[in-house]
């Protein structure tokens, strides 16, 4: 039996545009309504966790986990430019103590991807205003985040900074075998925004503030090892280093990362998921030893973890791997300390639409009816037993 560390905290994940629904005010909103959109589809209701949170934090308690991971939707908190809305600030008030009542640690991001219209439209994290804009709004969410067990500023800024690099790659008609190396300038942007944020947040008194990063297992191909460094020094060091400034990193960890001498490999056909990802469940112990080694004694959560597949039991299989896994790399000195499925419901996965299935939870997209799938009971025994 692996087991894993007292007080370890068990959950699961969501993000705001990919479950709430009728998010009309961010800017992905507007960019899956643009004429030659790259999305498969529009997000639309989603499957209106706005709604109906309160049902689904009962699905996940009562299955036996004990934290949830969610984030604040910043074009509803702040709809224009230092306006506040304190209706939308409220509900993820109520979505904290919603957690707390159920015996759910709440764990909440700043921003996952999604930003206002009005500071996409001006200039987006390029501009100069950038870093006080996300401050500001640091400063608004605040007062509702004090019942937060643990805060996220930026989800994945390290693939964020990536995607502009690979939509210069699709434009070019560039196969894409894997993530490319991040854009700089977005990379000093995302990291500049992310200590001004930490430091608003420290100030009003918050004391567990962290960053989410991609983290993946790295493996050179037929003399890589010189390409795969650099791959990783910009992609990944750099990022784990800004981190450290922290009280914790959140690594979110979904399989691995091929690089040979002219870059990214392309994954064995036969192994790749839904989500265009290499099956590898054993990624996720092999980058946390990694971690550990950049930032010894930086505490780490896993705030996501899971697999695409229409197969619920090679969900429980992958997983089941995975938790073996990292349950030898805290074994061996690794300072985690929770773990995070990705997703509780199946949800809108961004320009793959609703194909891709990650939930635990399965919704009719007509009804919103939840079907909570097997996965979902196995991964609460793991909790209740604090063991896989």
């Amino acid at each position: 039996m692996t087991t894993f560390p007292d007080a370890f905290l068990w959950g699961a994940a969501t993000a705001s545009h990919q479950v709430e629904g009728g998010n009309v005010n961010n800017h992905y909103w507007q960019w899956e309504h643009e004429e030659h959109s790259p999305f498969a589809e529009k997000s639309g209701d989603a499957v209106d966790h706005y709604h109906r949170w309160p049902s689904d934090l009962d699905l996940l308690a009562g299955a036996g986990l004990n934290a949830y991971r969610f984030s604040l939707e910043w074009s509803r908190i702040e709809p224009e430019e230092g306006e506040l809305s304190r209706a939308a600030l409220d509900h993820y008030r109520r979505m904290i103590d919603g957690c707390r009542d159920r015996g759910l640690a709440p764990v909440v991001t700043l921003c996952h991807f999604s930003t206002p219209r009005w500071f996409h439209n001006d200039g987006s994290w390029l501009d100069p205003k950038a870093g006080d804009r996300f401050a500001r709004f640091a400063e608004l969410a605040a007062p509702i985040l004090g019942d937060a067990a643990h805060v996220i500023t930026l989800n994945e800024p390290n693939l964020a900074a990536a995607l502009p690099v690979l939509g210069a790659m699709a434009a070019r008609g560039e196969e894409v075998k894997g993530l490319p190396k991040p854009d700089q300038a977005l990379t000093d942007a995302f990291l500049a925004a992310h200590h001004r944020s930490l430091e608003v947040l420290r100030g009003a008194g918050l004391t567990s503030i962290g960053l989410a990063l991609v983290g993946q297992e790295w493996i050179a191909e037929d003399g890589g090892e010189e390409r795969l460094a650099e791959h990783r020094a910009a992609f990944e060091d750099q990022f784990l280093h800004a981190a450290a400034d922290g009280d914790f990193v959140g690594m979110q960890v979904y399989s691995c990362a091929r690089i040979g001498p002219d870059g990214p490999v392309a994954p064995p056909a036969d192994l790749v998921t839904q989500a265009h990802m290499e099956y590898r469940p054993q990624a996720l112990g092999a980058s946390v030893r990694r971690v550990r080694e950049v930032l010894p004694g930086t505490p780490i959560y896993i705030t996501e973890n899971g697999i695409a597949t229409a197969d619920d039991a090679q969900r429980i299989a992958y997983t089941e791997g995975a938790l073996r896994g990292l349950g030898e790399a805290i074994a061996d000195g690794a300072d985690v300390r929770g773990y995070f499925h990705w997703s509780l419901l199946d949800n809108f996965e961004w320009f793959s639409g609703y194909a891709p299935t990650f939930g635990l939870i399965a919704v009719d997209r007509t009804t919103f009816i939840r079907t909570p799938k097997p996965s979902l009971s196995w991964l609460g025994e793991v909790a209740r037993r604090n063991a896989v």
